[in-house]
Protein backbone atom coordinates (compact mmCIF):
# COMPACT_ATOMS: atom_id res chain seq x y z
CA UNK A 1 0.00 0.00 0.00
CA UNK A 2 1.64 3.32 -0.83
CA UNK A 3 0.93 6.45 1.58
CA UNK A 4 -1.16 9.18 0.98
CA UNK A 5 0.90 12.49 0.58
CA UNK A 6 -1.16 15.52 0.49
CA UNK A 7 0.03 19.52 -0.52
CA UNK A 8 -1.47 22.59 -1.70
CA UNK A 9 -0.55 26.14 -2.77
CA UNK A 10 -2.63 29.27 -2.43
CA UNK A 11 -3.66 30.84 -5.49
CA UNK A 12 -2.64 34.38 -4.35
CA UNK A 13 -0.87 35.03 -7.07
CA UNK A 14 0.49 33.50 -10.33
CA UNK A 15 3.20 30.57 -9.71
CA UNK A 16 6.41 31.60 -9.76
CA UNK A 17 9.93 29.86 -10.24
CA UNK A 18 10.12 29.24 -7.14
CA UNK A 19 7.36 27.36 -6.48
CA UNK A 20 8.17 25.26 -9.54
CA UNK A 21 11.93 24.46 -8.14
CA UNK A 22 10.48 24.28 -4.33
CA UNK A 23 7.42 22.17 -4.36
CA UNK A 24 5.84 21.15 -7.52
CA UNK A 25 8.66 19.86 -9.74
CA UNK A 26 8.93 17.30 -6.77
CA UNK A 27 5.35 16.97 -6.62
CA UNK A 28 5.72 15.49 -10.09
CA UNK A 29 8.51 13.25 -9.16
CA UNK A 30 5.98 11.85 -6.40
CA UNK A 31 3.42 11.04 -7.64
CA UNK A 32 4.47 7.63 -8.81
CA UNK A 33 5.60 6.90 -5.23
CA UNK A 34 2.72 8.03 -3.12
CA UNK A 35 -1.27 8.05 -3.09
CA UNK A 36 -1.04 11.75 -4.13
CA UNK A 37 -3.54 14.36 -2.99
CA UNK A 38 -3.13 17.98 -4.57
CA UNK A 39 -5.54 21.19 -4.06
CA UNK A 40 -5.48 25.06 -5.29
CA UNK A 41 -6.12 25.89 -2.13
CA UNK A 42 -8.78 28.72 -2.72
CA UNK A 43 -9.71 28.43 0.57
CA UNK A 44 -7.01 30.39 1.65
CA UNK A 45 -6.30 32.93 -0.29
CA UNK A 46 -9.74 34.88 1.41
CA UNK A 47 -7.14 35.03 4.52
CA UNK A 48 -5.75 38.57 2.93
CA UNK A 49 -8.63 40.77 1.07
CA UNK A 50 -8.64 39.63 -2.90
CA UNK A 51 -10.64 40.68 -5.59
CA UNK A 52 -13.39 38.06 -6.80
CA UNK A 53 -11.86 38.43 -10.13
CA UNK A 54 -8.13 38.36 -9.39
CA UNK A 55 -8.71 34.96 -7.00
CA UNK A 56 -10.66 33.12 -10.10
CA UNK A 57 -8.23 34.52 -12.63
CA UNK A 58 -5.43 33.08 -10.05
CA UNK A 59 -6.92 29.69 -9.38
CA UNK A 60 -7.94 28.60 -13.00
CA UNK A 61 -3.75 29.50 -13.37
CA UNK A 62 -2.90 27.78 -10.42
CA UNK A 63 -4.80 24.54 -11.30
CA UNK A 64 -3.47 25.00 -14.96
CA UNK A 65 -0.18 24.62 -13.99
CA UNK A 66 -0.19 22.11 -12.02
CA UNK A 67 -0.87 20.56 -15.04
CA UNK A 68 1.50 22.16 -16.89
CA UNK A 69 3.73 21.41 -15.05
CA UNK A 70 3.42 17.93 -15.26
CA UNK A 71 0.87 16.65 -12.58
CA UNK A 72 -1.02 13.97 -13.99
CA UNK A 73 -4.96 13.12 -13.20
CA UNK A 74 -4.21 9.38 -14.12
CA UNK A 75 -1.74 9.40 -11.41
CA UNK A 76 -2.98 11.77 -8.77
CA UNK A 77 -5.80 13.44 -7.31
CA UNK A 78 -5.89 17.33 -8.25
CA UNK A 79 -9.18 19.60 -7.28
CA UNK A 80 -10.22 23.09 -6.10
CA UNK A 81 -10.36 22.92 -2.05
CA UNK A 82 -13.71 25.30 -2.26
CA UNK A 83 -15.11 22.34 -4.34
CA UNK A 84 -14.95 20.14 -1.44
CA UNK A 85 -16.87 21.28 2.23
CA UNK A 86 -15.13 18.31 4.02
CA UNK A 87 -12.24 21.22 4.62
CA UNK A 88 -14.40 24.10 6.49
CA UNK A 89 -16.66 21.32 8.56
CA UNK A 90 -13.60 19.77 9.55
CA UNK A 91 -11.57 22.82 10.31
CA UNK A 92 -14.52 24.23 12.72
CA UNK A 93 -13.85 21.29 14.80
CA UNK A 94 -10.52 21.43 14.69
CA UNK A 95 -10.64 24.82 16.45
CA UNK A 96 -12.87 23.65 18.72
CA UNK A 97 -9.80 21.24 19.86
CA UNK A 98 -7.34 24.08 19.39
CA UNK A 99 -5.77 26.00 22.76
CA UNK A 100 -6.10 29.93 21.88
CA UNK A 101 -2.28 29.99 22.61
CA UNK A 102 -1.22 27.41 20.18
CA UNK A 103 -2.84 29.65 17.20
CA UNK A 104 -1.40 32.51 18.72
CA UNK A 105 2.35 31.45 18.92
CA UNK A 106 1.83 30.77 14.56
CA UNK A 107 5.00 32.75 14.16
CA UNK A 108 3.98 33.35 10.32
CA UNK A 109 0.48 35.17 11.68
CA UNK A 110 2.51 37.62 13.15
CA UNK A 111 5.03 38.71 10.47
CA UNK A 112 1.92 38.60 8.32
CA UNK A 113 0.24 40.76 10.89
CA UNK A 114 3.28 43.21 10.75
CA UNK A 115 2.96 44.40 7.23
CA UNK A 116 -0.63 44.40 7.15
CA UNK A 117 -3.10 47.47 7.69
CA UNK A 118 -6.05 45.04 7.83
CA UNK A 119 -5.97 41.64 9.58
CA UNK A 120 -8.84 39.19 9.11
CA UNK A 121 -9.30 36.20 11.41
CA UNK A 122 -9.49 33.74 8.59
CA UNK A 123 -5.66 34.94 8.73
CA UNK A 124 -4.95 34.36 12.28
CA UNK A 125 -7.10 30.82 12.04
CA UNK A 126 -5.71 29.43 8.48
CA UNK A 127 -3.36 27.16 9.96
CA UNK A 128 -6.07 24.91 11.67
CA UNK A 129 -7.69 25.01 8.59
CA UNK A 130 -4.03 23.51 7.03
CA UNK A 131 -4.10 21.23 9.68
CA UNK A 132 -7.77 19.50 8.14
CA UNK A 133 -6.90 20.22 5.07
CA UNK A 134 -4.03 17.51 5.75
CA UNK A 135 -6.12 15.28 7.87
CA UNK A 136 -9.81 14.53 6.49
CA UNK A 137 -7.21 12.94 3.93
CA UNK A 138 -5.36 10.86 6.60
CA UNK A 139 -2.27 12.35 4.63
CA UNK A 140 0.91 10.67 5.97
CA UNK A 141 3.21 12.34 4.03
CA UNK A 142 3.55 16.75 3.52
CA UNK A 143 6.33 17.79 1.28
CA UNK A 144 6.44 21.28 2.47
CA UNK A 145 8.67 24.25 3.47
CA UNK A 146 10.91 24.89 5.84
CA UNK A 147 8.37 28.66 6.66
CA UNK A 148 4.95 25.92 6.61
CA UNK A 149 7.38 23.35 9.04
CA UNK A 150 5.33 24.97 12.84
CA UNK A 151 2.06 24.64 10.94
CA UNK A 152 2.47 20.98 10.19
CA UNK A 153 3.40 20.42 14.01
CA UNK A 154 0.06 21.72 15.18
CA UNK A 155 -1.75 19.16 12.34
CA UNK A 156 0.69 16.74 13.97
CA UNK A 157 -0.64 18.06 17.50
CA UNK A 158 -3.97 18.05 16.74
CA UNK A 159 -4.05 14.54 15.37
CA UNK A 160 -2.49 13.63 18.41
CA UNK A 161 -4.53 15.55 20.97
CA UNK A 162 -7.89 13.55 19.40
CA UNK A 163 -6.77 10.29 19.21
CA UNK A 164 -5.72 10.41 23.08
CA UNK A 165 -9.03 11.53 23.93
CA UNK A 166 -11.58 10.27 21.76
CA UNK A 167 -9.94 7.22 20.68
CA UNK A 168 -7.46 6.39 17.48
CA UNK A 169 -8.48 8.10 14.65
CA UNK A 170 -6.05 9.85 12.69
CA UNK A 171 -2.91 9.28 11.53
CA UNK A 172 -0.07 11.41 12.52
CA UNK A 173 1.35 13.03 9.34
CA UNK A 174 5.07 13.56 8.87
CA UNK A 175 6.99 16.40 6.58
CA UNK A 176 9.24 16.08 3.97
CA UNK A 177 11.25 19.04 3.51
CA UNK A 178 13.17 19.41 0.14
CA UNK A 179 17.49 20.04 0.39
CA UNK A 180 18.61 21.80 -2.20
CA UNK A 181 15.72 24.43 -4.31
CA UNK A 182 13.38 24.22 -1.43
CA UNK A 183 13.86 27.73 -1.19
CA UNK A 184 14.28 30.16 -4.56
CA UNK A 185 15.00 33.82 -3.49
CA UNK A 186 14.11 37.23 -4.52
CA UNK A 187 16.33 38.41 -7.22
CA UNK A 188 16.21 41.73 -5.99
CA UNK A 189 16.27 40.70 -2.68
CA UNK A 190 17.70 37.35 -2.47
CA UNK A 191 17.52 37.20 1.49
CA UNK A 192 13.82 37.14 1.02
CA UNK A 193 11.82 34.25 -0.50
CA UNK A 194 10.89 34.88 -4.31
CA UNK A 195 6.64 35.09 -3.50
CA UNK A 196 3.91 34.85 -5.95
CA UNK A 197 2.10 37.58 -3.33
CA UNK A 198 4.33 40.13 -4.04
CA UNK A 199 3.07 43.11 -5.62
CA UNK A 200 6.22 43.94 -6.96
CA UNK A 201 7.64 41.15 -9.50
CA UNK A 202 10.93 42.87 -10.48
CA UNK A 203 12.58 40.11 -8.27
CA UNK A 204 10.17 37.51 -9.02
CA UNK A 205 9.81 35.22 -11.99
CA UNK A 206 6.83 34.00 -12.65
CA UNK A 207 6.02 30.82 -14.86
CA UNK A 208 3.77 32.64 -17.48
CA UNK A 209 6.93 35.53 -18.18
CA UNK A 210 7.82 35.39 -21.41
CA UNK A 211 11.34 34.85 -22.65
CA UNK A 212 12.52 38.10 -23.10
CA UNK A 213 10.70 38.98 -19.43
CA UNK A 214 12.66 36.27 -18.07
CA UNK A 215 16.00 37.21 -19.47
CA UNK A 216 15.78 40.78 -18.19
CA UNK A 217 14.47 40.07 -14.82
CA UNK A 218 17.61 37.78 -14.47
CA UNK A 219 20.33 40.22 -16.07
CA UNK A 220 19.18 42.76 -13.85
CA UNK A 221 19.90 40.58 -10.77
CA UNK A 222 21.91 41.48 -7.57
CA UNK A 223 24.98 40.27 -6.96
CA UNK A 224 27.73 41.93 -5.28
CA UNK A 225 31.07 43.25 -5.78
CA UNK A 226 33.21 40.51 -5.42
CA UNK A 227 33.24 38.78 -8.89
CA UNK A 228 34.09 35.24 -7.25
CA UNK A 229 31.24 32.90 -8.60
CA UNK A 230 30.93 30.70 -5.37
CA UNK A 231 28.09 29.99 -3.21
CA UNK A 232 28.44 31.44 0.48
CA UNK A 233 26.54 32.90 3.11
CA UNK A 234 27.74 36.25 2.30
CA UNK A 235 27.29 35.92 -1.86
CA UNK A 236 23.44 35.29 -1.25
CA UNK A 237 22.58 36.92 -5.03
CA UNK A 238 24.91 34.86 -6.29
CA UNK A 239 24.10 31.32 -4.33
CA UNK A 240 20.45 32.29 -5.69
CA UNK A 241 21.26 31.97 -9.26
CA UNK A 242 23.89 29.19 -8.60
CA UNK A 243 20.74 27.05 -6.95
CA UNK A 244 18.51 27.94 -10.12
CA UNK A 245 21.37 27.05 -12.41
CA UNK A 246 21.88 23.75 -10.60
CA UNK A 247 18.48 22.96 -10.19
CA UNK A 248 17.61 23.09 -13.69
CA UNK A 249 20.76 21.77 -15.07
CA UNK A 250 20.66 19.06 -13.05
CA UNK A 251 24.32 19.66 -11.89
CA UNK A 252 25.44 20.13 -7.84
CA UNK A 253 26.21 23.46 -6.74
CA UNK A 254 30.02 22.19 -6.77
CA UNK A 255 29.39 21.18 -10.29
CA UNK A 256 28.41 24.43 -10.90
CA UNK A 257 30.76 26.45 -9.77
CA UNK A 258 33.62 24.61 -11.33
CA UNK A 259 31.69 25.69 -15.10
CA UNK A 260 31.56 29.09 -13.93
CA UNK A 261 35.29 28.93 -12.67
CA UNK A 262 36.72 32.10 -14.06
CA UNK A 263 33.84 33.47 -15.94
CA UNK A 264 31.74 36.57 -14.97
CA UNK A 265 28.48 37.39 -13.89
CA UNK A 266 27.53 38.47 -17.31
CA UNK A 267 28.20 34.41 -17.79
CA UNK A 268 26.22 32.94 -14.67
CA UNK A 269 23.09 35.41 -15.72
CA UNK A 270 23.35 34.90 -19.57
CA UNK A 271 23.08 30.62 -18.71
CA UNK A 272 21.02 30.68 -15.86
CA UNK A 273 18.26 32.57 -18.02
CA UNK A 274 18.85 30.24 -20.97
CA UNK A 275 18.32 27.17 -18.56
CA UNK A 276 14.71 29.14 -17.13
CA UNK A 277 13.44 29.98 -20.92
CA UNK A 278 14.53 26.37 -21.97
CA UNK A 279 12.72 24.86 -18.95
CA UNK A 280 9.36 26.58 -19.34
CA UNK A 281 8.75 26.73 -22.56
CA UNK A 282 6.98 23.35 -22.77
CA UNK A 283 5.28 24.33 -19.56
CA UNK A 284 4.09 27.36 -20.34
CA UNK A 285 2.62 25.64 -24.02
CA UNK A 286 0.20 23.61 -21.96
CA UNK A 287 -0.51 26.65 -19.98
CA UNK A 288 -1.90 27.99 -22.62
CA UNK A 289 -3.49 25.14 -23.67
CA UNK A 290 -5.77 24.54 -20.58
CA UNK A 291 -6.09 27.99 -19.85
CA UNK A 292 -7.89 28.02 -23.70
CA UNK A 293 -9.54 24.61 -22.74
CA UNK A 294 -10.69 25.70 -19.16
CA UNK A 295 -13.89 22.70 -19.65
CA UNK A 296 -11.25 20.15 -19.70
CA UNK A 297 -9.43 21.71 -16.70
CA UNK A 298 -12.79 21.70 -14.67
CA UNK A 299 -13.53 18.20 -15.84
CA UNK A 300 -10.44 17.15 -14.22
CA UNK A 301 -11.11 18.85 -11.30
CA UNK A 302 -14.66 17.31 -10.68
CA UNK A 303 -13.20 13.87 -11.10
CA UNK A 304 -10.54 14.67 -8.49
CA UNK A 305 -12.97 16.08 -5.65
CA UNK A 306 -15.23 13.06 -6.62
CA UNK A 307 -12.08 10.45 -6.05
CA UNK A 308 -11.95 12.20 -2.66
CA UNK A 309 -15.36 13.06 -1.65
CA UNK A 310 -16.55 9.97 0.60
CA UNK A 311 -13.52 9.39 1.95
CA UNK A 312 -13.21 12.65 3.29
CA UNK A 313 -16.66 13.27 4.64
CA UNK A 314 -16.65 9.82 6.18
CA UNK A 315 -13.40 11.21 8.25
CA UNK A 316 -15.72 14.08 9.35
CA UNK A 317 -18.68 12.29 10.40
CA UNK A 318 -16.43 9.98 12.21
CA UNK A 319 -14.80 12.96 13.78
CA UNK A 320 -18.54 14.89 14.84
CA UNK A 321 -20.19 11.11 16.35
CA UNK A 322 -16.68 10.88 18.84
CA UNK A 323 -17.33 14.34 19.58
CA UNK A 324 -21.14 13.70 20.45
CA UNK A 325 -22.52 15.34 17.53
CA UNK A 326 -25.21 13.57 16.07
CA UNK A 327 -25.10 12.89 12.26
CA UNK A 328 -28.10 11.83 10.58
CA UNK A 329 -27.90 8.16 9.40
Amino acid sequence: MKKTLFSAAKPTGRLTLGNYLGAVENWVQMQDDYNSIFCVADLHSLTVPIEPSVLNDNSNAVFANYLACGLNPDKCVIYFQSHLKAHTEMGWLFNCLTHFGEANRMVAFKEKMQQKKEVLVGLFDYPILMAADILIHDAEVVPIGEDQRQHLELARTLAQRFNNKYGETFKIPTGLYPKIGAKIYDLQNPTKKMSKSDEDTSGTILLEDKPDVIVAKIKRAVTDSDTRIIASNDKPGVTNLLTIYSKLTNKTIKEAEQHFEGANYGKLKAETAEAVVETLKPVQDKFNYYMTHKDEMYAIAKQGVEKVAKYATNKVDVVKEKMGLICPK
